[in-house]
C-alpha cells in the first residue's frame, strides 16, 4: 500500500458518547482484517498534557512506555489493539500552541504575523500526519476531543477540513458520532439533535462520510433512511451504536453494522480477510460466563469518579476473564477509614487493592487498610502510593518506628521510609517532571514476583516522585518485608512482598497500564487467583 489513509472521528450533541471506544473498535476490526492501524487523540484543552490535572477533572492520567502523560482514551487504544502508544498519539492545544510560540521565538516564521490559520492549523496537520509518515501504519485514526461547535475545537475542525482536501479523494474520511435520544414522554427516538450536529459540522466545511448514532433503542430502517437523507450520507453509512453491557461488545456490534466495510469502501481499500476475532470472543465468553465471583475492595481517594482508576478497573475485567471469575469491584473511600471502623468497612471482601494517588488526604485510612489486610491474610496489592503505604505500615507496626512516614506527607519525619527521589529535589515545575515511562526491574530469585512474571527482568511504567528509602531496606528485610524487585540502574526498590502471606505485594510502578485483552497483566491475574483460592 503506497499511501497512509486517515480516518477522523468527531463528536456532536454531547460529550462522553464514546468516541474513543468507537475509534478503538473500528481500529480493532481493521487490525483484525490485516491492516496496520493506530489511533491518536487530539484534546482541545490548553494544558500541555493531563499530568497536572486532578483526576476529578479528567479521570486518570495514562502513561506510555516513552513517558508521555496522556488522555485515558489511549488506555482504551492499547487495551483493544495490544499495541503500545507513544508521545505522538496524544496532542493537546497547549502542546500545539507551545510549539508554535517556541518557533516564533526562534524566528522560524521569518517575521510573519503568527495566526491560527495557517500557523496553528499547519502545526496540527503536521502532528496529525506524524504517525502516518513513520511508514509503520496503513491507517491512522484520529479522535478529535470535545464536541463540534465548541470554541476550543474550531482549529482542529478547520485542520481536518484542510487535511481531507489536501489528502485527496479516498484518502481521508470523517466519522461523526452523535446521539439519537429517546423521549419517554413522546415514546420515540428523535433525529433532530443529530441533524443539527451534522449541520454545524457542514458549516465548518466538513461533510460527514459516516454517521455513528449512539442510542438506547434500536434504530428502525425508516429512521436510518431519514438520517441518511437529512444528513447527506449514504444509507449504509448510518451506523447504529446501541448501549452495550460492556465496552468489549462494541467491536462485534460495529462488525454487525458493517462500520469497517463502509470505512474501507470510502477509503477505496480492499476488504482483505474476514476479521479474526477468535481470541477476542473467547475473552468475551469467559467474561460473560464466570464460574466464580470475588469482591475486591478498591481503596482510594478519588473513588467518586470511576474514570479516576479506569486502567485498574479494566485490568480486573481482563484478569477476571482469565480466571473465569466475575470481579465485583467495591470502591471504598480511604478518607473515611480508621482503626475503629476498618473491619466493618472491609467486611465481605476477598482481596484489597490500595490505589495510587498524591497528597496526604486519606493516607491514614490507606495505612489502616494495609494493616488489616496483612494481619488477616487477605490478598493485597498496593500500587504506587499503595506500595508506599505498605512500607510505612510495616515500619510503624512491625519495625516499631511509630513516626515512620513519607516526606510527601510529613517533610520533617524522623523516619522517612519513603523519601523524595534525589533527581526530583531540584525540580520546581510540576508538569512532565515525575519519573515517567518504562523502567527496568530485576526480580529476586525465589520471590513470588518472579514466579508471577515468569521472568527475571521486567519493564513497567512509572509515574511518581517519591521512592522507598534504601537506608531502611536492611532493617525492613530483617523484620520480614522482602524487597523482591530492584531497579538495576538506580538500585531502588520497585517491588515488596511478604513471603508468609497468601498474596501480599506492593509495586512502585503501575501494572494496570500494560494490561490488555490479549495480554492480561500477570499481577492482576494472580491476585484474582489468590482471591478465588481464599474463598474456598
Amino acid at each position: 500500500m503506497n499511501q497512509t489513509k486517515y480516518i477522523f472521528v468527531t463528536g456532536g450533541v454531547t460529550s462522553s458518547l464514546g468516541k474513543g471506544i468507537i475509534a478503538a473498535s473500528l481500529a480493532k476490526l481493521l487490525q483484525a482484517r490485516g491492516y496496520r492501524t493506530t489511533i491518536q487523540k487530539f484534546d482541545p484543552y490548553i494544558n500541555v498534557d493531563p499530568g497536572t490535572l486532578n483526576p476529578y477533572e479528567h479521570g486518570e492520567c495514562y502513561v506510555t512506555d516513552d513517558g508521555a502523560e496522556t488522555d485515558l482514551d489511549l488506555g482504551h487504544y492499547e487495551r483493544f489493539l495490544n499495541v503500545p502508544t507513544s508521545q505522538a498519539n496524544n496532542v493537546t492545544t497547549g502542546r500545539v500552541y507551545l510549539s508554535v510560540i517556541e518557533k516564533e521565538r526562534r524566528g522560524e516564521f521569518l517575521g510573519k504575523t503568527v495566526q491560527v490559520v495557517p500557523h496553528i492549523t499547519n502545526e496540527i496537520k503536521d502532528r496529525m500526519q506524524q504517525l502516518g509518515h513513520s511508514g509503520d501504519y496503513d491507517i491512522v485514526i484520529t479522535e478529535i476531543g470535545g464536541t463540534v461547535g465548541d470554541i476550543e475545537s474550531l482549529p482542529y475542525i478547520e485542520s481536518v477540513r484542510q487535511l481531507v482536501w489536501e489528502l485527496g479523494e479516498n484518502n481521508g474520511i470523517v466519522i461523526h458520532l452523535t446521539l439519537v435520544p429517546f423521549l419517554a414522554a413522546a415514546g420515540e427516538l428523535k433525529t433532530k439533535p443529530t441533524q443539527h450536529s451534522v449541520k454545524t459540522l457542514m458549516e465548518s466545511g466538513i461533510k460527514a462520510d459516516i454517521l455513528v448514532c449512539r442510542t438506547e433503542h434500536e434504530l428502525s430502517s425508516d429512521l436510518k433512511q431519514k438520517l441518511a437523507l437529512f444528513c447527506n450520507v449514504k444509507r449504509e453509512a448510518v451506523i447504529q451504536s446501541i448501549d452495550a453491557s460492556t465496552i468489549y461488545d462494541v467491536p462485534n456490534l460495529m462488525l454487525e453494522e458493517g462500520l469497517d466495510i463502509v470505512a474501507l469502501k470510502k477509503l477505496d481499500l480492499p476488504k482483505k480477510n474476514t476479521p479474526d476475532l477468535k481470541q477476542w470472543n473467547e475473552f468475551l465468553f469467559r467474561l460473560k460466563n464466570p464460574k466464580h465471583t470475588v469482591n475486591i475492595g478498591l481503596v482510594g481517594k478519588y473513588v467518586e469518579l470511576q474514570d479516576s482508576y479506569k486502567s485498574i478497573l479494566e485490568a480486573f475485567i481482563h484478569s477476571g476473564s482469565t480466571n473465569e471469575t466475575k470481579v465485583n469491584v467495591i470502591s471504598i473511600h480511604s478518607e473515611y477509614i480508621d482503626r475503629e471502623n476498618v473491619a466493618e468497612k472491609l467486611k465481605g471482601l476477598d482481596g484489597i487493592v490500595v490505589a495510587p494517588g498524591f497528597g496526604e488526604r486519606g493516607i491514614e485510612g490507606k495505612i489502616e487498610t494495609v494493616r488489616y489486610a496483612r494481619e488477616h491474610n487477605m490478598p493485597f496489592l498496593g500500587i504506587c502510593l499503595g506500595m508506599q503505604m505498605a512500607v510505612i505500615e510495616y515500619s510503624r507496626n512491625v519495625l516499631g518506628l511509630k513516626d515512620a512516614n513519607s516526606t510527601e506527607m510529613n517533610a520533617s519525619t524522623n523516619n522517612p521510609v519513603i523519601n523524595i527521589m534525589e533527581a526530583q529535589k531540584s525540580i520546581t515545575d510540576k508538569g512532565g517532571t515525575m519519573r515517567l515511562g518504562a523502567w527496568k526491574c530485576n526480580l529476586e530469585e525465589g520471590s513470588l514476583a518472579k514466579e508471577i512474571y515468569g521472568a527475571a527482568e521486567i519493564q513497567e511504567r512509572h509515574r511518581h516522585r517519591y521512592e522507598f528509602n534504601s537506608e531502611y531496606r536492611e532493617a525492613l528485610e530483617k523484620a520480614g518485608l522482602k524487597a523482591s524487585g530492584i531497579n538495576p540502574d538506580t538500585g531502588l526498590v520497585e517491588v515488596i512482598e511478604l513471603p508468609n502471606h497468601p498474596f501480599f505485594i506492593g509495586v512502585q510502578y503501575h501494572p494496570e497500564y500494560k494490561s490488555t485483552v490479549a495480554n492480561p497483566h500477570p499481577l492482576f491475574v494472580h491476585f484474582i487467583k489468590a482471591a478465588v483460592a481464599g474463598k474456598k
